[in-house]
């Protein structure tokens, strides 16, 4: 697999390649010594053009422990803000020696473009295009929520059956888009729930269900996990729904919605979280919280997207 760019491209066999791909990482990092020599002499380069603590630590964890060299390139504050091309920039990047793109973009299809565009040969690795897709962030759910359900065992194993509940703003989260494509290939049952006002048009054309009422929502799937999302008020230029109070009343997890869930359903969330306003602490802090083991989980997952981006997945 020379790019990693959108969930959507992957079918059930290339997604599984990828989560046990991150299971074989996820064992070298309980060994005393991390770091393997799998890209010793590569060079990832972490080309961010939105800020990210995150995915872009994340990423340059996963891409150190596998030795290779690693650039962190921020927007801000380079020739960007000077006003240079994203084809100048990436190919400035690619003569210093780049072998990985890592790159995070505020306009959606930029990591597609480059890495259809021929300005580069280097490999191009999406960590976040503006409302699009979010790959590795919905590999990193789906191989949490597959270890939680089948532990040991989870190797191989797709998410066939599982009820899963993506809950907030949809319509701006690019996390949303990349789960729904990579659950629904591994079988998972999926269904949107948000205001009206923050449901994507045409969502009727995806293989989701979408509902308003979150309550009914929780009582009609019973679902195995609960993913609530960040309402993305920087990307909002006009009013979504009326108050803080009122979207929490309808569409956060509060303490009660969470002891309405059943025994087995885990909280996830892509982080940052806003406490208090889309997820009550009782949830965010209770054992079945997904939240910390998502961030460490997504070493492992980068770790696998990188090797099988640069390495070509070579034995």
């Amino acid at each position: 697999m020379k790019h990693l760019l959108s969930t959507r491209d992957l079918d059930r066999d290339a997604a599984l390649r990828i989560l046990d791909t991150a299971e074989d990482m996820a064992a070298t990092q309980q060994r005393e010594v991390k770091k393997l020599p799998t890209l010793r002499g590569r060079t990832v380069v972490n080309l961010f053009f939105e800020d990210s603590t995150r995915t872009r630590i994340s990423f340059e964890a996963a891409a150190k422990r596998l030795s290779a060299d690693v650039i962190n390139f921020a927007a801000k504050g380079s020739s960007v803000s000077k006003g240079e091309s994203l084809q100048d920039t990436a190919q400035t990047l690619e003569a210093i020696g780049a072998d990985g793109i890592v790159i995070r973009h505020w306009a959606s299809g930029a990591p597609a473009v480059l890495a259809a565009s021929g300005w580069i040969a280097s490999s191009v690795v999406n960590a976040g295009d503006g409302t699009h897709e979010h790959p590795t962030q919905a590999l990193l759910d789906a191989f949490t929520l597959r270890r939680r359900l089948h532990g040991e065992a989870s190797r191989g194993r797709d998410l066939d059956g599982v009820s899963v509940l993506i809950v907030g703003d949809i319509l701006h989260s690019r996390v949303a888009r990349s789960n729904v494509w990579l659950l629904t290939t591994l079988g998972a049952r999926v269904t949107l729930v948000g205001p009206p006002t923050l449901l994507p048009h045409g969502i009727g054309g995806w293989p989701v269900a979408a509902v308003h009422d979150l309550d009914a929502a929780i009582a009609d799937t019973a679902p195995d996990a609960v993913m609530m999302l960040r309402v993305q008020r920087e990307r909002m230029n006009e009013a979504f729904f009326p108050s803080a109070r009122e979207y929490s009343a309808g569409w956060g997890l509060t303490s009660s919605r969470f002891r309405a869930l059943p025994e087995r359903a885990v909280v996830m969330h892509p982080g940052p979280m806003n406490r208090g306003f889309e997820i009550a602490s009782e949830a965010a802090d209770s054992p079945r919280s997904t939240v910390l083991e998502q961030v460490a989980n997504g070493v492992s997952v980068r770790m696998a997207a990188l090797y099988l981006t640069l390495a070509g997945g070579a034995e």
